[in-house]
């Protein structure tokens, strides 16, 4: 990432890379990552095609769908470590903070309004808070980590046996660098 960061990535010939990877991948890493169109995982990790997954959903949270994602990036696939990765001015997060009613985004919101509770707020919560919008950013990304554990014993067994790491970061959008949370 601090290539990225930087502006000196080096892994950008894609023509070449979709030659060498057209017959089989094996991705070192997943990342569990939001769908904004500002954080493309294999850009900021200047990753080539091939290096890692990625599994993008609004809010960067984790259900059945990405944990059997991830259960085949991993077990199936041999990737060995997940990031579960955030970014500041997230809009879901600012939609969860919100309770913003919208079609099937509704539904979709209630995976992260947990995070928002476990902070205890006081007073009615505000997108327009943004130290508030960044504390639930980053409570969600380590949200969805640990649930990876508890949700998943395939992923739990690989991480137990050491195969498998997991962790939880968070992209600034302003800098493009990542921080990984303890």
């Amino acid at each position: 990432n601090a290539r990225f960061a930087a502006g000196k990535t080096i892994n950008c010939d894609l023509t070449k890379q979709v030659k060498e990877t057209s017959t089989q991948q094996s991705p070192i890493a997943v990342i569990v990552g939001c769908i904004d169109s500002r954080v493309p995982p294999e850009m900021v990790f200047d990753q080539r095609l091939g290096d890692i997954f990625a599994a993008r959903i609004a809010g960067n949270f984790v259900n059945t769908d990405i944990l059997g994602s991830l259960e085949f990036a991993t077990a199936a696939a041999g990737a060995k470590l997940i990031v579960v990765l955030g970014h500041t001015e997230c809009g879901a997060i600012k939609g969860a903070v919100d309770d913003v009613k919208l079609g099937n985004l509704t539904s979709m919101l209630t995976n992260i309004r947990p995070s928002l509770a476990k902070l205890n707020y006081s007073g009615v919560p505000s997108s327009k808070d943004k130290a508030l919008v960044q504390k639930v950013a980053d409570q969600n990304a380590k949200d969805a980590a640990a649930m990876i554990m508890s949700k998943s014993l395939v992923i739990a067994g690989l991480v137990k046996d050491g195969k498998v790491k997991i962790v939880s970061a968070m992209h600034d959008l302003s800098t493009g660098k990542i921080s990984f949370f303890a």
